[in-house]
């Protein structure tokens, strides 16, 4: 059952088109440490990054759902325009929900669409960037195949990121419509470069009209082609 879309008054206040971006970020034990030290510190950059960029600041709309805990995925904080966004400080622990995260995300990227439509705002094409360090603990073949279709009907653009030797390039290839092809592998723990990409990926969608074409950086930076 869908859920009752609240207003925004960020949307009231600006009516600049948006482009949505749901970060759905694997905080399960194996990310311990190092890694989600490092994937926090990519946050705080890309948080810099979208806001020192006047276009980006106004249009660029971030959502986070971590997955982890006892197969938990929740949304950490709400929908907000870049401006306004602080990046969370993420803990590791726990299992690998893949497919709860997923269904979550795809759930709140609807509803934002509705509000848009509802305020009469503009949008692109919303990003699902799904980060994963290992195999999925839940069932998530279902999910896989919604997010599958989502992205076949053009409502989502789903970029599934593989981290470290322990992420299945098989199994995140099930969450793109592009298959194996749409898969890429973090190389060592390069978040930094990552989010970098990321954030100059999002000032280039943010000026392009709904239903265009955006020609986005390379990945060469922070990314190798899984073998």
């Amino acid at each position: 059952m869908n859920q009752p879309v609240i207003p925004d008054v960020a949307l009231v206040d600006n009516t600049e088109q948006r482009t949505p971006l749901v970060l759905v970020l694997d905080c399960s034990g194996s990310m311990l440490g190092e890694p989600v030290r490092q994937l926090n510190e990519g946050l705080k950059l890309l948080e810099q990054e979208l806001k020192s960029d006047v276009i980006a600041a106004k249009r660029v709309r971030v959502l986070v759902v971590r997955y982890g805990g006892f197969d938990t995925a929740e949304v950490v904080g709400d929908w907000c325009d870049a401006m306004d966004f602080t990046a969370p400080t993420l803990e590791a622990e726990g299992t690998t929900p893949t497919g709860r995260a997923i269904e979550l995300a795809l759930a709140e990227v609807e509803n934002e669409k509705q509000r848009f439509k509802q305020a009469g705002i503009a949008y692109t094409r919303p990003w699902l960037f799904l980060m994963s360090d290992g195999s999925p603990t839940d069932a998530w073949e279902t999910a896989a195949k919604q997010a599958r279709d989502a992205e076949q009907a053009n409502k989502v653009a789903i970029f599934p990121i593989a981290v470290g030797e322990g992420s299945q390039d098989k199994v995140m290839a099930q969450f793109s419509s592009k298959g194996a092809a749409g898969v890429k592998r973090l190389q060592g723990l390069q978040f930094r470069e990552l989010f970098l990409w990321l954030s100059a990926s999002m000032q280039v969608v943010s000026q392009s009209r709904p239903g265009g074409q955006a020609q986005l950086p390379s990945t060469d930076t922070w990314s190798s082609v899984p073998t």
